[in-house]
């Protein structure tokens, strides 16, 4: 039950919440702006990336940690850390922009959502759902 692949992921997460934090402070020293986005777009922007980040990553690596820890193989673990990084990668530049690229929101959140999906459905299936379909 030891778990040693999200660890590593969840690291590499910390780090991008670190980067996005360090943005929204730039941002709110540049705009003078203590608290909110202050009307200033790019701002409001980079405070919702933060936010969604910081609302969903959590969530997703202790579903995917209970799923390592369940046994589950290396590749499914490794697949879903990927796929989240990647739809949290591309979230957060879709939605960074002030002229938003609305196929990088979406595609990030459908990645996201893909994820916690397949976690859930993992853990509440048991090893029958991956037996019946890699088995």
């Amino acid at each position: 039950m030891e778990v040693t692949i999200v660890p590593t992921y969840a690291a590499v997460f910390g780090v991008g919440l670190i980067l996005l934090s360090v943005r929204v402070i730039r941002l709110r020293r540049t705009a003078k702006v203590a608290i909110g986005g202050g009307g200033q777009p790019v701002l409001e922007r980079a405070i919702r990336v933060q936010a969604n980040f910081s609302e969903y990553v959590p969530l997703a690596l202790i579903l995917v940690t209970f799923v390592e820890m369940g046994r589950s193989p290396g590749w499914l673990v490794h697949g879903l850390c990927g796929l989240l990084l990647l739809g949290r990668l591309v979230h957060a530049l879709g939605v960074s922009r002030t002229a938003e690229d609305f196929r990088l929101r979406v595609f990030g959140m459908a990645a996201t959502f893909a994820v916690l999906g397949v976690a859930a459905t993992v853990l509440l299936t048991g090893d029958s759902l991956l037996a019946r379909l890699f088995g």
